[in-house]
């Protein structure tokens, strides 16, 4: 038994090896065929994509690293509106919970004196 799981912990990490070398070469081919390349076919669209998905991934990394020694990593200063928008609209809920929250406990309380 404990072959066959060995035997199918390295099939897991041979298969993920394998993806991440062809992810790799994707982006490569993706930075360099510019923007443009994104116009040139399937395989094209795909390296782009790729190349862009691993640019925003570095930014995160740079971003998870900063927060991680306790520094703020300036991102994008633009909001966007309709974010902004449905953040308000959460924190409205939030609020109107948090008072039908406080009105049912205040019905319990009176129910359990009863």
């Amino acid at each position: 038994m404990t072959d066959d799981v060995m035997r199918f912990f390295a099939a897991w990490m041979l298969t993920h090896e394998v993806a991440d070398e062809g992810l790799k070469a994707a982006v490569e081919r993706g930075v360099s065929g510019g923007a443009e390349g994104m116009s040139g076919g399937a395989d094209a669209f795909v390296d782009g994509l790729a190349a862009m998905v691993a640019e925003e991934k570095d930014k995160l990394k740079a971003e998870l690293a900063a927060r991680a020694r306790g520094e703020s990593l300036a991102t994008d200063e633009r909001s966007d509106p309709a974010l902004e928008e449905i953040r308000f609209e959460v924190g409205e809920i939030r609020g109107r919970m948090d008072n039908l929250e406080s009105i049912l406990e205040t019905i319990l309380r009176k129910l359990e004196t009863r």
